[in-house]
């Protein structure tokens, strides 16, 4: 990893002062007592904090973890109990979470918080830090992953204000913060309001509410065996130096909600492949999910590679097209998949299951073809729409990160 330079300029604003932290605060560690002596942990009312407490956490103050100890269980380590105020800064896995202790805490050796000596907002450190993961991985050493050194973790530079001028500094991040804030969480509703959309376009098409009928002919709705081929895939098998040609081995992995991704495929020999080479407008479903809402994930395979099979976690569904277009099919096992009907009836304990066998009899709605190719015209108009969107609200998104990090660096400019 290349070293980011401490910042040391050579001149700096009137009052400012470049220094480190091991000269503005005390480096406190941390330490975990015997998990095996349950008088360590039983009844605890001290609070304790492992970095995995702060994976997530977006509240600038904490209070507490999952986890307390007791008088004997900090007796027993290197752990402490830190005064409110104190900064709290995980040094390995990984490096660079930070929050302000709201009460006396605790913490294991996952951490090297700073104890901060008068004249030093915690609120002012806590924004530094946030800004500094790179400059602490730089000081950082390790093979397995990295690790601040308490030594190390004091040689951090940071440019010190006035008391006053700390203050306006914190309150003006904040303020700017607060308006990011509450820009992203309006994005991130439009995302959550896109999504309805398209779950309520996909539930009109296959209600037959999204277009005008063409004719008074009613859908039939018919067993999928009725109306196209069902198929799981084939084991894994070993490469065979009898096969004459390379394969790609497509995957549930391969299966995602933007189609599939075939970025990572293997390619290898197999005997004997026509029972499972993929063609144009074959449909794959995840057959087996350790989640309720991958089971049945749909891809429409669209012959992106020439000469492809695919593994026996998917089943692959190869429609008459005489009766139904792959592409409503797809829409319609989408729309099967994000209201949860798959999940509902997928058997298993930890992994769910779909099953081919469960497939056959799955109940397929068959409007006219003409139909099908009117609503596929107007799902396909629709989701265009949202991906369009979603696209815009991915990109502003990560504006508003780049622009939490430049806020940070014009606050702390010297």
């Amino acid at each position: 990893m290349s070293a980011v330079p401490v910042e040391r300029p050579d001149t700096v604003t009137e009052g400012w002062r470049w220094t480190t932290m091991g000269e503005i605060a005390e480096v406190a560690g941390g330490g975990t007592p015997r998990t095996n002596d349950a008088a360590n942990f039983e009844n605890g009312d001290i609070p304790w904090l492992t970095p995995a407490d702060l994976s997530g956490y977006t509240e600038k103050y904490i209070a507490h973890g999952a986890r307390f100890i007791t008088q004997k269980g900090i007796q027993s380590c290197a752990a402490r109990l830190l005064s409110a105020g104190t900064v709290l800064f995980t040094s390995r896995a990984p490096i660079g979470y930070v929050a302000i202790a709201r009460n006396p805490i605790a913490t294991n050796q996952g951490f090297k918080s700073f104890v901060l000596h008068d004249g030093v907002l915690p609120e002012y450190v806590y924004w530094w830090l946030k800004g500094s993961k790179r400059r602490a991985e730089s000081l950082a050493n390790g093979t397995t992953f990295l690790e601040l050194s308490g030594a190390n973790a004091k040689k951090i530079a940071i440019p010190i204000a006035p008391l006053e001028r700390q203050r306006e500094i914190v309150a003006e991040i904040e303020k700017q913060f607060s308006r990011l804030d509450e820009a992203v969480a309006n994005l991130n509703r439009v995302k959550v309001n896109l999504k309805r959309y398209k779950a309520a376009v996909l539930k009109a098409a296959m209600e037959g509410r999204l277009v005008e009928p063409a004719t008074s002919v009613a859908w039939a709705l018919e067993r999928l065996e009725a109306v196209a081929e069902v198929q799981l895939g084939q084991q894994r098998a070993p490469v065979h130096a009898a096969a004459s040609e390379q394969t790609a081995y497509v995957r549930a992995a391969n299966v995602t909600w933007d189609g599939l991704d075939l970025s990572d495929v293997k390619f290898m020999g197999f005997p004997n492949i026509e029972r499972y080479r993929l063609r144009v407008g074959d449909i794959l479903l995840s057959e087996a999910s350790g989640s309720p809402n991958e089971v049945g994930k749909p891809a429409l395979w669209n012959g992106e590679i020439p000469n492809a099979c695919y593994q026996k976690t998917l089943i692959r569904i190869r429609t008459d097209a005489r009766l139904l277009t792959p592409r409503f099919v797809y829409y319609f096992f989408l729309h099967t998949c994000l209201t949860g009907q798959f999940a509902r009836l997928a058997p298993g304990v930890g992994i769910l299951h779909l099953t081919a066998e469960r497939m056959l009899a799955w109940p397929t709605p068959v409007p006219p073809l003409a139909e099908q190719h009117r609503i596929v015209a107007e799902v396909d108009r629709r989701l265009s729409i949202v991906r369009e969107v979603e696209s815009e609200v991915d990109a502003n998104l990560k504006r508003a990160q780049a622009l939490r990090q430049a806020t940070l660096a014009k606050a702390f400019a010297t």
